[in-house]
């Protein structure tokens, strides 16, 4: 197949956690021989603050970590979707695209396209932005991807679309898989930006304070943390790292000893079943992991098995301490969580899943 697809960015990932989960969708399509493109807008929010951070030398990690995948830039009033699209099987737009662009795809696919026409949705502003998601005319797509159960029925309760499918994240496992390191540089890890206050709350009583009361030499890595944020870390004994390249997770995971996830309030009130890309990560990197609570209703991972939940600080003050003490606890955990992955959650699989949708479209 000819797969063309529209998304924030393939070649950053600052405050892009979609990045890792489409960087490895398109390297699975492509060694099963389909030929992707992905379109991304020239000087896009995510690209033109990950070289404010970190320079263009960043972009040859990213070759290291995925070589031969590149992407294209366009500016939306340029775009010729004749030429762009000629010979296309397949086109998915992320819903971070502006309204003007999913506008004129789905009048390019009433107007004769004979591709088929997907949106992906991989955020929580279903629920939080409803005005901004409900803008959006699909009326010439084809159908929806929606990354959790509860996103999918709001678009059928809604009326928003027709047809959806649900279509989790997973992690790549080319890249994110156990490395060995030949020491521990620290106890606790968490990788997370701190976001638009969606879980300051939950990051004081989830992360700083067990680490604080237990004595931890914890690192947070991650952007747009505000001043008083830093403050709180430092007071903590607490390291910043500042952004970290997604393709250098795996790295940072081989040096501590477990890492935790804390996911958005969003994600935990409104929205049950959507854990984000990070506990795939982790889990296929072979890191113990302790989770903030949240409702996996889609029956994703195995609690106890593949990771730990703690209801509050104290509880995850507990199982901190327990994976810390406990050895064969924290290598069970590891190998469980990566065995739950590779059996069920890679790229390989959403390609599977993808190109199974693709038949039931009357894709060839």
């Amino acid at each position: 197949m000819r797969i063309v697809m529209f998304y924030q960015s393939l070649l950053s990932d600052w405050n892009h956690g979609n990045a890792h989960f489409l960087r490895g969708i398109v390297t699975e399509l492509g060694q099963l021989g389909h030929e992707v493109t992905v379109y991304e807008p020239e000087n896009g929010w995510s690209y033109s603050n990950m070289l404010r951070d970190s320079g263009e030398a960043v972009l040859h990690g990213f070759q290291r970590a995925y070589p031969g995948l590149a992407g294209a830039t366009y500016r939306l009033e340029e775009l010729d979707l004749d030429r762009i699209l000629a010979g296309a099987d397949l086109v998915v737009v992320h819903e971070w695209s502006d309204h003007e662009l999913v506008r004129r795809l789905g009048e390019h696919r009433k107007g004769g396209g004979r591709y088929r026409l997907l949106f992906h949705d991989t955020h929580h502003r279903s629920v939080t932005d409803e005005p901004a998601m409900a803008a959006y005319d699909l009326s010439g797509f084809d159908g929806v991807l929606a990354y959790g159960a509860r996103i999918r029925d709001i678009y059928l309760d809604r009326g928003w679309a027709k047809r959806v499918w649900l279509w989790h994240e997973a992690a790549d496992v080319r890249v994110f898989r156990p490395l060995q390191s030949p020491d521990k540089v620290g106890d606790v890890v968490w990788i997370g930006n701190w976001g638009d206050d969606e879980r300051s709350q939950e990051i004081r009583e989830f992360f700083i304070e067990p680490v604080r009361r237990l004595h931890l030499k914890g690192v947070v890595y991650g952007v747009r943390y505000p001043k008083q944020a830093l403050q709180l870390l430092a007071e903590a004994g607490i390291g910043y790292g500042g952004w970290l390249p997604n393709f250098e997770v795996p790295r940072v995971f081989s040096r501590f000893r477990l890492t935790v996830h804390i996911p958005r309030r969003p994600y935990v009130e409104a929205l049950p079943g959507i854990p984000t890309i990070r506990p795939f990560e982790a889990l296929a990197c072979g890191i113990p992991l302790v989770s903030a609570p949240w409702v996996d209703s889609d029956r994703l991972f195995t609690g106890g098995v593949d990771l730990l939940y703690a209801r509050d600080g104290r509880e995850m003050e507990r199982q901190m301490r327990s994976l810390l003490q406990d050895p064969d606890l924290a290598r069970s955990l590891s190998e469980h969580g990566r065995e739950t992955i590779l059996a069920r959650h890679t790229c390989r699989h959403r390609v599977e899943e993808l190109l199974s949708i693709c038949r039931e479209l009357g894709i060839a």
